[in-house]
């Protein structure tokens, strides 16, 4: 279960990613204007900091997304942890102690459906 979360949060993960290391990429854009002057200018500096914007402008995107699936998604109780959740689809993982729910019968497994042999 380590590194394991709902969708939500999921998405949120990959929208900070993105984020950080867009500004970590104009970050060594702008070291190299600083290092190298002019030529470091044309060099690192503008190419680093059209692929930073474009990161950042990718994070925008995935947490608009995020926000968006997050408005339509179904808050239920965590039968675990009985505290509200947001569920996406069919399969969604609690966002505070990572507990699988589903909606879908088929792939219920718990301790309730044990079969006896005998």
């Amino acid at each position: 279960m380590f590194l394991k979360s709902s969708k939500i949060n999921e998405l949120r993960l990959w929208g900070l990613l993105l984020t950080l290391g867009g500004m970590g990429i104009m970050i060594i854009g702008t070291g190299g204007l600083l290092l190298w002057g002019n030529l470091g200018k044309y060099i690192i500096s503008i190419p680093f900091m059209i692929i930073g914007t474009i990161s950042l402008l990718g994070s925008m995107a995935v947490y608009f997304w995020a926000g968006t699936l997050s408005t339509s998604s179904v808050t239920i109780q965590c039968p675990e942890c009985d505290k509200p959740t947001r569920h996406i689809g069919k399969t969604d993982r609690c966002m505070h102690c990572k507990t699988i729910l589903t909606f879908d019968k088929d792939q219920v497994t718990g301790s309730n459906d044990v079969k006896e042999e005998n």
